[in-house]
């Protein structure tokens, strides 16, 4: 070939790799922009299962989002605005299944901490072990005075909702923390009081730190015995279905302790009842309904679970919860209470609404999970409200001392529950016979 072809071909191949990226990033027009947008309004006006615990108005939002569709020129324009509609449902349970990198990131999954108001303060009340926020200094208890210069009060501010009829204590603190979570292209920089009163300036999302960008959930699961013969088994993700498996391999492991602590702290994304549900079935002897489920145009039923395997784990357990423990990690801990099977230890959890649907936008193609029916405890109480049994205070200065406050509390009410067994029972969880089936 002569160099005028090569060059020739060169040219060609170019131009077909343009065109690819071209129709990859497809237009739209104003026509198709407008459609989505007034099915999404409508299928979730219809659909979502939360309006009546908002104070949202969701008229008001059609009121004020859809004459800005004018200035919508891109697809990117697009997905920026629905992040601004969804956002005036302050549900952390409802998003898009796509983003730009100038979106906010996602809470939990996309936070580092979590801040509480408490009357005009903004105070850190956990962190997110090992990740950009705690690397960089910020402790429990500390108060906010600024995030990237602006006043934290301002800059909730200027978060909040637009379309509410009352800014109530739930939405001022959806806001605070979607501040906090800031977006993908931006790294944060907070100014924050310590308990002497000094307010240093923190520095976070270093290329140094871990970063909720950057972190990967691996090992899936984690297990080791320690001291007292207890089990210690760590699930970091419930949506791979190989978790099972190495869930099944771990409880081996453990087989022969005389107690287990369950650790679901690290489980920002959820995941699904084929993953928890036989999870569930290794630690229990019979069916068992462990969840109230609320469909928002249907009767309510019981979720159940039942046995699983060739043995049952018989032995008292502690489940470990923080506001890291999201979605159907929230579900398999309020499962195993309601089933009487385990001891929550924790903090609150992320506070996720309901069960998650799933919806496609006819011309765009964006997806949008949203919150479709409500997901309750046995007792029938929101699983969003619910309150471990053994809750941990971490801003109780007591605790200062410990390492993992929620970890040394949990390890020390296992001792107390093996000890608190009758020994019949004790001999019989020792030997975690096989179930009959």
């Amino acid at each position: 070939m002569n160099i005028p072809n090569k060059r020739l071909l060169a040219i060609l191949f170019t131009a077909c790799l343009f065109c690819a990226s071209a129709s990859a990033q497809q237009s739209f027009s104003q026509e198709q922009f407008t459609s989505d947008f007034d099915f999404l309004w409508s299928h979730l006006r219809d659909n979502y299962a939360y309006f009546d615990k908002k104070e949202t108005d969701w008229n008001k939002v059609r009121e004020l989002y859809r004459p800005v569709l004018a200035g919508v020129k891109s697809r990117g324009d697009f997905v920026a605005l629905l992040e601004r509609v969804l956002d005036e449902l302050y549900d952390n349970h409802t998003s898009l299944n796509t983003n730009l990198k100038t979106s906010p990131r996602l809470v939990p999954t996309g936070l580092d901490l979590w801040a509480e108001w408490r009357g005009r303060r903004a105070i850190i009340t956990q962190l997110r072990r090992g990740f950009s926020a705690e690397q960089a200094g910020l402790k429990v208890g500390m108060e906010i005075i600024s995030i990237n210069g602006v006043p934290i009060e301002e800059a909730v501010a200027l978060r909040l909702p637009k379309s509410l009829k009352t800014i109530n204590d739930e939405a001022r603190n959806w806001a605070l923390r979607a501040v906090f979570a800031g977006t993908h292209d931006k790294p944060r920089v907070v100014a924050a009081k310590n308990l002497k009163g000094v307010v240093p300036v923190y520095q976070l999302d270093l290329p140094t730190h871990t970063t909720v960008d950057n972190y990967r959930y691996t090992p899936k699961v984690e297990w080791k015995m320690l001291p007292n013969e207890i089990g210690y088994i760590k699930i970091n993700d419930l949506i791979s279905t190989e978790i099972v498996s190495e869930f099944d391999s771990a409880l081996d492991g453990v087989r022969a302790s005389r107690g287990l602590i369950l650790d679901l702290r690290d489980i920002p994304r959820g995941g699904n009842t084929d993953v928890a549900e036989p999870i569930m079935g290794r630690l229990i002897e019979r069916p068992m309904g462990y969840q109230q489920v609320v469909p928002l145009h249907a009767p309510g039923y019981i979720k159940e679970v039942s046995p699983r395997g060739d043995w049952t784990y018989k032995a008292p357990i502690v489940v470990l919860v923080n506001r890291w423990t999201a979605s159907m990690g929230e579900g398999l801990a309020i499962g195993l209470d309601g089933m009487r099977r385990a001891t929550i230890v924790g903090t609150r959890m992320a506070g996720l609404n309901g069960g998650i649907f799933n919806l496609e936008l006819p011309q765009t193609k964006i997806g949008i999970a949203y919150a479709g029916e409500r997901l309750n405890h046995i007792n029938g109480t929101p699983r969003e409200n619910f309150v471990p049994p053994v809750m941990v205070n971490l801003l109780d200065r007591r605790l200062s001392h410990f390492n993992d406050p929620i970890f040394e509390i949990g390890y020390r009410k296992l001792i107390e529950l093996i000890k608190a067994q009758p020994n019949e029972l004790k001999s019989k969880s020792r030997q975690n016979v096989r179930t009959k089936r």
